[in-house]
């Protein structure tokens, strides 16, 4: 089950709400064989809230598994749940974020709207974690490594995936991934190219992903500090939502995947990079540290400090070793982030005591 609409489209800062191909536009395991998926949930219109409970009962679910990551689905999500319970199915809540990075007034009211109403809580990092605790919303919370994200595909010919996106194929390639957002911290990457292009002079960065805010700003920040210059430049701005498909192409181009971020709970990102063997370079706030450990998976670095950052960069491809080293690290780590253990904290808090039970 899926959305019609999550969010208003004069407030999505995206270009589609709606990503084509087989995860939506075809078929899921289901019990008994598979069945389309189906979008019935609008955030904006409460009868789909009462529709989806009612389809999800009716179709004989027993326990309902949904995301949260921020405050705007918690009316939605928080209603879709009690009907669900009121009906008997258990509710099991993934929770990417239980606060949001950037606060607003009312986030804590909803995340406890949301939250209150689930029968058992999956968290993902011991941020996320705390933070549901302070939250008080009671019941019963499970703590699992990020799984790796693994249906990408496989792992592309370095050379191959360079070719097929016109980057040079010796050059230290960095990857930045995903949607754009300030909190993401691409402008400290980008205060530190200089100092790591003083060190690489071939060094390319490749931002990838659709713009969330302030890409005139970054870009103009980028042509100012002379990232944009030449015929092959320092940075290169994929600036459109990436296809599954195409994941792997990116990240089998890159050297180290670098995630800036000012502040974080948890990363998929990280999850992609494991799953193509790629170290990343991460910055000590929220969960990263804990899916990156300092020198054995990657190397982690003080937030909003741009000299660090350039310094981390340039070591990974200059210490003789080093890259080795962290590519065996991130083989070793991936194997403790596998789905099942997901799976079974589904199954754990499918069958626990029911809050206020």
């Amino acid at each position: 089950m899926s959305f019609l609409r999550q969010y208003p489209e004069r407030f999505f800062p995206g270009k589609t709400q709606l990503a084509d191909g087989p995860a939506l536009g075809g078929t899921r395991p289901a019990l008994g064989g598979t069945r389309p998926a189906q979008r019935l949930l609008d955030t904006l219109d409460p009868r789909t809230w009462r529709r989806t409970a009612r389809r999800v009962a009716d179709d004989g679910g027993e326990v309902a598994v949904f995301k949260y990551w921020m405050p705007f689905f918690a009316p939605a999500l928080g209603t879709v749940a009690r009907g669900l319970r009121r009906r008997g199915v258990r509710v099991v809540a993934v929770v990417d974020n239980a606060l949001p990075h950037e606060r607003r007034p009312g986030d804590r009211w909803l995340a406890r709207y949301v939250l209150g109403a689930c029968d058992g809580l999956i968290v993902m990092s011991d941020q996320v974690r705390g933070d549901v605790e302070a939250l008080g919303v009671g019941g019963r919370i499970v703590q699992i490594g990020h799984p790796t994200y693994d249906f990408f595909g496989e792992a592309l010919d370095r050379g191959a995936a360079r070719s097929a996106l016109g980057l040079p194929l010796d050059a230290p390639v960095l990857l930045f991934f995903g949607f754009i957002r300030r909190y993401k911290g691409l402008h400290i990457l980008l205060n530190a190219m200089p100092a790591i292009r003083a060190r690489l002079p071939d060094a390319r960065l490749v931002v990838s992903g659709e713009f969330y805010a302030d890409e005139d700003e970054l870009r103009a920040r980028a042509a100012q500090l002379g990232l944009l210059e030449g015929d092959e430049p320092a940075v290169r701005f994929d600036a459109d939502y990436i296809a599954d498909d195409r994941v792997a192409t990116y990240f089998s181009a890159a050297d180290v995947v670098v995630q800036p971020y000012v502040s974080a709970t948890q990363s998929g990102v990280a999850g992609i990079a494991f799953h193509f063997g790629r170290p990343l370079v991460v910055t000590d706030v929220g969960g990263l540290a804990e899916t990156v450990p300092h020198e054995r998976a990657g190397l982690v670095v003080p937030p909003e400090d741009p000299a660090a950052l350039a310094g981390a960069v340039a070591r990974y491809f200059e210490e003789p070793g080093l890259r080795d080293r962290l590519e065996a690290g991130v083989a070793e780590e991936r194997r403790g982030y596998s789905w099942a253990r997901l799976y079974e904290a589904v199954e754990e808090l499918a069958g626990a005591t029911p809050i206020g039970g």
